[in-house]
């Protein structure tokens, strides 16, 4: 019992440890992998002594990922997305006060009214106000210099818009994140909005991230064409 207990906690472990890890897991996925090599680093980094444990518990779970192909649903969705580009953006960081919220309705009734485009996001320790950066010294005279934060500027937004179906489709997000991380770029800020995936960069990195983004769906609707065919 107590050795069936002990073998079932490292395929749980092990398991964890390849979520965790999402490269890893998509090469499992995929048949990629060597498994006697994984084996060995997961023992290390987990410090489980058990060599065949790890190692049947990294083919069973490999089977499991076999019987769906998640990334194929996510090429789906980034297959039929496009990508729009705003610049001049600029993000004001305040206090989480009541007061702020307050003081940011006015704001924000104002701006849909005029049919401009601000976004506020409420943290456990700070509001976030994502707007144009003509409206800059509006909001922070709105919310009162006193509860700033701080203010950045010179960014720009890059948004990913996908079909509906996004929404029933995980991982789309972190798709995108992950790519642009690889490619070292800095995301200043992230909104995921229904349909709509948005990152701001700086300005400097604009080119540089659009270009990762549009590699990314163009790949993606090369996978659709290969399959269609």
């Amino acid at each position: 019992m107590k050795e069936q207990s002990q073998k079932e906690s490292i395929a749980e472990r092990t398991r964890a440890y390849i979520d965790a890890h999402p490269s890893v897991k998509d090469c499992i996925s995929k048949d990629l992998i060597n498994y006697s090599s994984l084996a060995r680093l997961i023992m290390k980094d987990l410090g489980i002594k058990n060599e065949e444990a790890v190692m049947i518990a990294c083919r069973r779970y490999a089977v499991k990922l076999a019987k769906r192909d998640h990334e194929r649903d996510i090429l789906r969705i980034l297959a039929n997305s496009r990508l729009e580009v705003k610049t001049k953006i600029c993000i004001v960081t305040a206090k989480n006060d009541w007061t702020v919220l307050q003081r940011l309705e006015a704001v924000f009734q104002k701006l849909i009214n005029e049919k401009a485009i601000m976004q506020i996001i409420q943290g456990a320790q700070a509001i976030t106000v994502i707007a144009d950066e003509k409206l800059k010294n509006e909001v922070i005279n709105a919310v009162g210099r006193e509860n700033i934060l701080k203010v950045r500027q010179d960014l720009v937004e890059i948004t990913v818009k996908s079909p509906e179906r996004i929404v029933e489709t995980s991982g789309v997000f972190a798709f995108l994140a992950s790519n642009l991380a690889e490619n070292n770029v800095n995301v200043v800020e992230t909104v995921s909005c229904y349909t709509d995936s948005i990152f701001i960069v700086n300005e400097a990195d604009m080119i540089y991230a659009y270009s990762i983004l549009t590699r990314v769906i163009e790949s993606a609707e090369q996978v659709e064409e290969t399959v269609e065919e």
